[in-house]
């Protein structure tokens, strides 16, 4: 069963987010709060293993309230369109993904369960797109990327791209146990604490854009 909180300051939101969730058979909502404040005590109580923080709220605004939920929870950053200048913010947070409100049910089905598994959804357009701005603002820096063996930048460039661990199983044709071992070796030579960051480092390294 993966618990998940719902944080968002439009209650609208969080109820419609929450009636999918909780028709779900493998996923039960186990709170609700509208600000950063109360979602910090909501998931210091209750450590649920997803949370779903919207980006603007009052009194605690979800970039404010990110760093002090991450080591209870994994966090989905809920944001729109116009919210590509938080990338950086959320990123340094160490938020595992980003998700539409408007996305549709199956995303954040996908997205919760993903998460949940240690395997943050990154491959929606919007995350990618963000990924690919904070690469055009940035200078490469390739010194972390250059410290990865062959097979750990290949599975690194899938990362960047979205794959999710089955994917890249059955793309490179090697075991789920292989990808993980191979994954917590990038992350340390990245110095990356989710996918999101080993994404963030290889399209800031240049290698996404210089040989895909």
């Amino acid at each position: 069963m993966i618990s998940v909180a719902v944080v968002d300051d439009q209650e609208m939101v969080r109820m419609g987010f929450s009636l999918i969730l909780d028709a779900e058979a493998d996923i039960r909502v186990i709170g609700q709060a509208a600000d950063g404040v109360d979602a910090i005590d909501l998931v210091k109580r209750e450590q649920p293993d997803v949370v779903l923080l919207d980006i603007r709220m009052p009194r605690l605004d979800g970039l404010a309230a990110l760093p002090r939920l991450t080591p209870y929870s994994q966090v989905i950053m809920v944001t729109t369109f116009d919210d590509d200048d938080y990338v950086d913010a959320a990123l340094a947070g160490g938020a595992s993904g980003f998700l539409l409100k408007d996305a549709g049910a199956d995303l954040l089905l996908a997205g919760v369960r993903a998460a949940a598994n240690g395997d943050a959804l990154i491959s929606p357009s919007l995350t990618l797109d963000l990924l690919k701005r904070r690469t055009a603002a940035s200078r490469p820096e390739t010194a972390h990327v250059n410290r990865l063996s062959e097979r750990e930048t290949e599975i690194a460039k899938l990362v960047a791209v979205g794959r999710t661990n089955q994917e890249i199983c059955a793309e490179l044709f090697i075991s789920l146990g292989t990808v993980k071992t191979h994954l917590g070796s990038i992350q340390t030579r990245l110095d990356a604490r989710n996918r999101v960051e080993i994404a963030a480092r290889m399209w800031e390294s240049g290698v996404m854009n210089s040989n895909g």
